[in-house]
């Protein structure tokens, strides 16, 4: 496609869709504004005096820079850019109710494939544009009723997980390997969670990965059939995959680092590594689900994401001061508890919307005629109450939302408010939706036990329940934080001090076994805690009304 305006004083403004090369030449004195939806080649000829403004969104390689001007990826915060994105995100995925619902896992992974070859969502945008990030996971879950959760899992661990995780903490180069394969259209995985390290038993690490000096490589291996890599979503189909072992450099565990790795080559695991099906499940059978084993692999020097960390002169190495390299990859965890939570959301928003449209429109008997069932007095309530919860937790999701996403773009650690917001968003959004999706299901009678209505899907809730941190573990270290900090500053409100007091006495003089034993008021605790963090965060969002 090519642009040319001979001569005159105007603005010119170019919006393209498509896989091309794009031409602009411009002869005179123009405001230029080029918006980008693809993947291409882009040249601007200068021939005058301008300004210029191009956006990205997808995979672009830039060739224009004269007479200083440069163009750049520009960051995306505008009302404007925004519609955009979901413009273009959205007529990218507008076929996946139709492809998707019952589809095999090979063919959701040839449709990740494609939409990351296009590039509506760079994936590096988790850092450069994290508002589009959040978004498309939104958007997303819209299509969640209708095929439930497996190509939006698929597509949160190709994003957030293993490319974040790059992101996060690669080095310059490994970050710019991004774009190959993104132009490639590569598919990676994520491998942390051990086969003994289930949803209540926190994080555990027992794969290994030892510095061998004489071949300048790492030796990855799994030690025992519990230290296999399990419930690795896209396990079966990735091309590479970021693995989270325990780093040995002479002798000495250093603690979890993550190295990324080829896991296939044409198709076919590289030697050492195996990987299982998990087996058919009560949803989401789009996505394929693994469990991974490395059996003495040998990875190169460069391998692992090392811009914390790393190995100099056979000798482990910390490049930058306090900086917890486990804590950096937990970053990963907070965005995708915050996702997640949002998928919830928009999932029974989504779910109450279809529904009242039919119970607005189902008529029942009435001694006066007949009424529309969403009048019934308890589902009339149930509507109107839903709206108001929902609306609360959507109020948090928007703060935690705004304040990850400046500290993605400034490479920013979250504060332990942050983190502590974002355990109550993920705690809050999935037991909410969960009570009220259900009590929903249970006053439309029939209907709910339909195909096609939605109910059906409602293990997705199953799913995200346990996805990135139970609700009980994140219960607990709710509570275990706000112990630790009252301890230090016995400070908060009156309830807060007043459960932080009972437990913190109870723990003191109960032994070993105080924890299990007082779990009533562990759990208390945390639904304290989570109150008051509800209640700010709403108390914030009227505040700018």
């Amino acid at each position: 496609m090519s642009v040319a305006v001979n001569n005159g004083n105007t603005g010119l403004a170019v919006n393209f869709y498509g896989n091309t090369g794009l031409a602009v030449k411009i002869y005179g004195n123009f405001s230029v504004a080029v918006n980008f939806y693809g993947n291409s080649g882009l040249a601007v000829d200068f021939y005058g005096n301008l300004r210029i403004a191009v956006k990205f969104y997808g995979k672009s390689i830039p060739a224009a820079k004269k007479d200083g001007c440069e163009l750049r990826r520009a960051p995306s915060s505008s009302a404007g850019d925004m519609l955009a994105f979901q413009t273009s995100f959205r007529e990218h995925t507008a076929d996946i109710p139709a492809t998707q619902n019952g589809t095999h896992f090979t063919a959701s992974a040839e449709k990740l494939r494609k939409l990351v070859r296009d590039g509506p969502l760079h994936l590096a945008d988790l850092k450069q544009a994290p508002e589009h990030f959040f978004e498309a996971h939104k958007i997303l879950s819209e299509y969640a009723t209708q095929v439930g959760p497996g190509f939006g899992i698929r597509f949160t661990v190709q994003y957030n997980l293993f490319a974040g995780t790059i992101l996060g903490l690669g080095n310059e180069k490994q970050v710019a390997a991004l774009s190959d394969m993104q132009a490639q259209g590569q598919l990676g995985c994520f491998c942390l969670t051990e086969r003994l390290a289930g949803v209540n038993s926190g994080l555990v690490v027992d794969t290994t990965c030892t510095w061998d000096e004489g071949k300048q490589q790492y030796l990855l291996h799994c030690p025992s059939e519990g230290a296999y890599k399990n419930w690795i979503s896209q396990g079966l189909t990735a091309d590479l995959a970021v693995v989270v072992a325990n780093l040995i450099v002479k002798g000495k565990r250093h603690g979890p680092h993550a190295w990324v790795m080829q896991l296939r080559r044409d198709g076919k695991l590289v030697e050492g590594v195996t990987a299982d099906d998990m087996g058919d499940k009560t949803i989401g059978n789009d996505l394929d689900n693994a469990r991974i084993s490395f059996n003495k692999v040998w990875l190169p020097k460069d391998s692992l994401l090392d811009k914390y960390t790393g190995v100099e002169n056979n000798d482990y190495v910390q490049r930058v001061p306090g900086i917890n390299n486990m804590d950096m990859i937990g970053q990963r965890l907070y965005t995708g508890r915050t996702v997640i939570a949002a998928s919830t959301l928009v999932f029974a928003r989504t779910l109450f919307k279809s529904s009242k449209h039919y119970s607005d429109n189902k008529r029942c008997w009435d001694p006066k005629g007949s009424i529309a069932l969403s009048d019934i007095p308890q589902l009339s309530l149930l509507y109107s109450s839903a709206d108001k919860e929902f609306s609360k937790i959507e109020a948090l999701s928007d703060l935690v939302e705004h304040g990850l996403a400046e500290c993605l773009k400034n490479d920013i650690i979250p504060s332990n408010k942050l983190v502590e917001q974002v355990a109550v968003l993920k705690v809050k959004a999935i037991e909410t939706t969960i009570k009220l999706c259900f009590k929903l299901k249970q006053e439309l009678g029939s209907y709910a036990l339909m195909s096609g209505t939605g109910f059906e899907k409602m293990d997705y809730l199953q799913c995200c329940k346990f996805a990135e941190g139970d609700s009980r573990i994140l219960m607990q270290k709710i509570s275990r934080d706000r112990l630790s900090a009252f301890s230090k500053k016995p400070v908060g409100t009156a309830k807060e001090a007043e459960v932080c007091t009972e437990l913190g006495t109870k723990l003191m003089t109960g032994g070993k076994t105080a924890w299990n034993t007082n779990w009533k008021l562990v759990y208390g605790l945390a639904e304290v805690v989570m109150d008051r963090v509800m209640e700010e965060a709403i108390a914030g969002n009227q505040s700018k009304l």
